[in-house]
């Protein structure tokens, strides 16, 4: 049986696309996903399943969210393990216990590859972000007083990529990684 986890993208934001949490684990459930827990009320949900394919799972999932929320919400899923061993690959510089920097993870959905990516969102400012690619991921710290001087703040939200990509902080997918 393989571990899952599912990033929702755009849930429960301003007020926006709101989800209850426990309504979507019984929605995994539903499925016949076993062990579904989430974190956050964010769209992070964890499951196993011994079913495998996950252009199936993802489809499964993106089907029972529009039939019982009415929401056409992307789903990024990727096996547990996967997401260990990127994290694995961040640079000494992401996730410190630095409070003046606010560390992502930015995941890029199938589809959009790192070439795409990069030349929509530009160059990064050296002087208030840093960025690291690792294969589908790419580690992104900023000051966060400056986040508005940054070259991607404003674009994550707002470039064509932007459905083709989620966003969650270090501390939450260092939680994830061990759930």
């Amino acid at each position: 049986m393989e571990r899952y986890i599912a990033l929702l993208r755009g849930i429960n934001v301003g007020g926006k696309n709101k989800i209850s949490m426990p309504e979507l684990r019984q929605g995994f459930e539903e499925l016949g996903y076993e062990q579904v827990v989430s974190h956050l009320n964010s769209g992070n949900v964890l499951f196993s399943t011994t079913e495998s394919p996950l252009p199936e799972l993802t489809q499964q999932i993106e089907t029972m969210i529009r039939n019982r929320f009415f929401l056409k919400i992307p789903v990024l899923l990727l096996p547990q393990s996967q997401l260990v061993a990127s994290l694995k690959e961040a640079p000494d510089w992401w996730g410190t216990s630095d409070k003046e920097i606010y560390d992502n993870l930015i995941l890029l959905y199938p589809g959009l590859s790192g070439e795409v990516f990069s030349q929509e969102m530009g160059v990064p400012h050296p002087e208030y972000e840093q960025v690291q690619f690792y294969e589908r991921v790419v580690f992104w710290s900023f000051v966060r007083k400056d986040h508005q001087k940054t070259n991607w703040w404003g674009k994550t939200t707002k470039a064509s990529i932007r459905q083709n990509i989620t966003i969650r902080t270090a501390n939450t997918l260092r939680k994830i990684a061990t759930m």
